[in-house]
């Protein structure tokens, strides 16, 4: 088989993923574990808590063949991910965004999404470190929208609540 160069997406055990993470760095193989803040809620506290952004996923960025198989034999994973015969690949831009999205803290109320909504606007992200990245608005109210961002090579998308300030309206006539 052969093996490309690139992120590749880890299935890991359940709850196990900041364990995988943590293993690959310290086997020197570059990875990336997506995380958001999420409010957990007891009977007599509420806390935050740091969670992974997708559920037994973590995304290795594969040099080798030796790291692609050096990764899947780290304690905790499963397989790699797959649609069909082929392994799925996220593209360096969509770490890339997936990135700011989980970095920018104007940014609240991050979900994910399994279905791609079927009707919606276009928007172009304008302010922050989001800028340039497209999304579709699926709820406008108060003083942020919740939008979508694509994740094609997953088949996800993310959802989360962003300010009206940081768009602009979008043609999907302009898209490259």
């Amino acid at each position: 088989m052969n093996i490309k160069n690139g992120w590749y997406v880890l299935y890991v055990k359940s709850r196990w993923e900041k364990k995988v993470y943590e293993s690959l760095k310290n086997s020197s193989i570059e990875s990336f574990l997506p995380q958001i803040n999420t409010i957990r809620k007891w009977s007599d506290r509420k806390k935050t808590v740091l969670k992974p952004l997708f559920s037994s996923y973590v995304f290795v960025n594969v040099r080798s063949s030796l790291e692609f198989y050096k990764a899947l034999s780290v304690d905790g994973v499963c397989a790699y991910i797959r649609f069909g015969k082929e392994y799925a690949q996220v593209t360096e831009k969509e770490i890339t965004q997936i990135r700011f999205l989980v970095g920018d803290y104007d940014i609240t109320d991050v979900e994910i999404n399994y279905q791609y909504p079927k009707i919606g606007e276009i928007k172009k992200i304008t302010y922050g470190l989001l800028s340039g990245l497209e999304c579709k608005v699926i709820k406008v109210g108060g003083n942020a929208n919740k939008v979508i961002v694509q994740i094609d090579s997953l088949q996800q998308s993310i959802i989360a609540n962003i300010p009206s300030y940081y768009f602009e309206e979008f043609n999907a006539s302009q898209k490259n």
